[in-house]
């Protein structure tokens, strides 16, 4: 995806929203608006934002992880499943 190509300035926005709305779910690739010449808005469909969180979330998730490698915060599988089994019988949970 090439953002140069979907590069356009408020007054665009201003005066082609609804054609922006029906094309921006078609082609799936964000709108930066520019105000000033400089970049200040990003027009994106919902399906690809959410997405993009999704992805974020994981690899937020994915790097906290590695942090704990690192500090060694982390217990073998086997220690966490002796636990777990152990936590599920005192408790009687089914």
């Amino acid at each position: 995806m090439k953002l140069s190509n979907n590069i356009k300035p408020i007054s665009y926005l201003k005066a082609h929203a609804a054609d922006i709305i029906r094309n921006i779910g078609n082609n799936q690739e964000p709108l930066i608006i520019t105000q000033n010449g400089e970049a200040k808005a990003i027009v994106q469909d919902i399906e690809s934002f959410e997405k993009e969180r999704e992805t974020m979330a994981m690899l937020k998730i994915l790097a906290l992880g590695n942090q704990q490698i690192e500090k060694r915060e982390v217990i073998p599988v086997s220690e966490a499943l002796v636990g777990i089994r152990t936590k599920k019988r005192d408790t009687n949970v089914i």
